[in-house]
């Protein structure tokens, strides 16, 4: 449970710096500056999922690509959709992460298909009403220094979801899970 609330923390700050970074520093909005927001964001999410089973190599380069992958979907299909196609790719991604956690990095104690999906839904959801509570700091874009301290409370419901979830049925079952989202 401790590792999962750190690990939420240290999510939430990590993005809420990128935001800040974006906001203060980054002038003029292109694409190769969001693709590289995003891979940088779930390198250090998927690197912190590595490093708790021991992968973090390859806990990183999953992160990196599910964060890539998520940020050029939005750009690909945000002229077609508008932007509300970021809560669907925001969605999809949190499931993506919860294969990633529960299936690939995980060493003993693999979940099933069902149960990393569940797992993944249900960050999701939790992570898209927290992002859809904040989501009115985006447009129009124009923030201030404090409300960026929104950033990490807000992200810390998503990001700890599924720990809680897993530590419940990981006991229920016997066994431990740590993993902070899955």
């Amino acid at each position: 449970m401790r590792n999962a609330l750190v690990g939420a923390l240290v999510i939430a700050a990590v993005s809420t710096l990128g935001d800040f970074v974006w906001a203060n520093w980054i002038h003029g909005h292109r694409a190769i500056l969001g693709l590289t927001h995003g891979a940088i964001l779930f390198l250090c999410l998927g690197g912190y999922l590595g490093a708790l089973e021991r992968q973090v190599l390859k806990g990183a380069l999953g992160g990196a690509l599910i964060g890539l992958l998520a940020a050029g979907s939005f750009y690909a299909f945000a002229p077609i959709a508008g932007y509300s196609v970021m809560f669907l790719v925001w969605a999809l991604l949190w499931v993506a992460l919860a294969v990633l956690g529960g299936r690939l990095l995980r060493t003993a104690g693999q979940q099933g298909w069902g149960e990393a999906l569940t797992r993944g839904s249900i960050a999701a959801l939790t992570a898209g009403i927290a992002f859809y509570l904040i989501s009115g700091i985006w447009r129009p874009f124009n923030p201030k220094g404090w409300d960026y301290a929104v950033g990490v409370p807000a992200g810390v419901p998503g990001d700890s979801c599924g720990p809680f979830c897993s530590s419940f049925n990981a006991e229920a079952r016997g066994r431990n899970n740590h993993l902070i989202f899955f």
